[in-house]
């Protein structure tokens, strides 16, 4: 695929920057339109993020406004190493330290006391931040190219309007916010998200950690690697974090779990699982892995054929299977 701006219809006729597979100089360009207060759409492993100056409180208002974001929703914190937390973060302790080692870069975010750095309109409000090294390579090239420019983080949820399904390409990030971004941002094609669900998040302001959000990064992977049983979501954590909502994820179609699918619904489950009659299959994932990857991608299908209801057998088990229930449950509300 050439770089350069992409040919992505009724957009490419607006003022901001859209580059499939990104050259070096157009990230430094992106890079430069952040430190300048511009906002960028950029790709990581996860889903899609908006990505904004953490430091610049205009910029990352204008994340709040073209998310339809309430403002005392904390954001997490992008940086491009672990080196970076000690400027955003203080008595980190040692397990989170261990977690950072062994699962950065990747799909974590941990939450930490803040630092004076974390302001209150990236926290909240609350005295702690959230923090995540991104492993996808157009995200740490940006990262490290905006920290050239004297930048320490971007703030970055995902690049969707607030409550709605997260963004797993460029064409669904423009599908959703290509009208509010205005001149002067950037929009970074980096192909569809590997993982496709958004990452685990891990309360570690604590004696022991919380896993306040599940993902790929499984509770079972991190007991096994501090040797302790960890704790799951509230009621044992009172940080407010992204996507602890009771309805989020959410298509435009009623998702329903575990019912019969009626001719005309939209159908997700394991490839294995046979297709009602008269039901239209959206994804057949042929394992764990796959069905993350694709469910947020036939949430949006669904909504651009018109469906009314979508109809989802849920996997079993635990790990990824518990996060992919996780996402489903939210968005079925």
């Amino acid at each position: 695929m050439k770089s350069g701006r992409s040919k992505l219809g009724k957009w490419d006729d607006l003022r901001m920057q859209v580059f499939n597979n990104p050259t070096p100089n157009e990230i430094k360009m992106a890079a430069k339109a952040l430190k300048d207060g511009n906002l960028v759409a950029f790709p990581t492993e996860t889903v899609y993020g908006l990505g904004a100056d953490a430091e610049n409180a205009k910029a990352v208002n204008g994340i709040y406004s073209v998310k339809g974001r309430p403002t005392d929703h904390p954001l997490i914190v992008h940086i491009s190493s672990a080196k970076q937390s000690s400027k955003w973060a203080i008595d980190v302790p040692d397990y989170a330290t261990k977690l950072a080692n062994e699962f950065w870069p990747g799909p974590m975010t941990l939450i930490l006391k803040r630092s004076e750095l974390a302001k209150d309109f990236i926290t909240g409000g609350q005295n702690s931040i959230g923090l995540r090294v991104p492993a996808h390579q157009i995200a740490q090239a940006l990262l490290w190219e905006f920290e050239k420019y004297g930048g320490h983080g971007l703030a970055a949820p995902s690049a969707n309007k607030f409550g709605a399904v997260s963004p797993t390409t460029s064409v669904a990030v423009l599908s959703e916010i290509g009208d509010e971004l205005s001149a002067g941002d950037f929009v970074l094609d980096g192909g569809q998200s590997s993982i496709g669900i958004e990452s685990t998040i891990i309360d570690c302001t604590n004696k022991d950690p919380i896993v306040l959000r599940p993902g790929v990064v499984t509770s079972e992977m991190i007991n096994k690697l501090l040797g302790v049983e960890i704790n799951v979501v509230a009621p044992y954590s009172s940080v407010r974090v992204s996507g602890m909502l009771p309805t989020h994820y959410s298509p435009k179609a009623t998702v329903k779990l575990n019912e019969n699918a009626k001719s005309g619904d939209g159908f997700i489950a394991l490839a294995d699982v046979p297709t009602p009659v008269g039901a239209i299959r959206l994804a057949a994932p042929i394992n764990l892995h796959d069905f993350g990857q694709s469910l947020y991608a036939s949430f949006r299908e669904a909504d651009l054929m018109g469906l009314k209801t979508i109809v989802v057998m849920p996997p079993l088990g635990d790990g990824i299977a518990h996060a992919i229930r996780d996402r489903l449950n939210k968005a079925a509300g």
